[in-house]
């Protein structure tokens, strides 16, 4: 699913949606009616950066400055919006 993802959206954890740390699986989570999806890896730093109010260039450019090592991080961050949109773990804000 392409969802055309640009660097002045700016995004929310869906309603009804909890992101979370999870203690006991000892990652991220999403938590919703319907169950729960354990993050892996980069993933829960992206979505902890999620906050209705910071734009996904902001979230591009806070990744790149904290892990400037990883290679080709800006296309991982916009497939990770573009996977969170398609399974409904985000809502759009503007």
């Amino acid at each position: 699913m392409e969802n055309n993802i640009q660097h002045s959206d700016i995004y929310a954890i869906a309603l009804h949606h909890r992101f979370q740390w999870e203690e006991a699986q000892q990652s991220y989570v999403i938590l919703f009616p319907e169950g729960m999806v354990k993050l892996h890896g980069g993933a829960g730093e992206i979505l902890k950066r999620v906050d209705g109010k910071t734009s996904v260039g902001e979230i591009v450019a806070d990744l790149k400055a904290t892990f400037p090592d990883a290679e080709d991080i800006e296309s991982d961050i916009v497939g990770m919006f573009d996977l969170a949109l398609g399974k409904a773990w985000l809502r759009k804000i503007n």
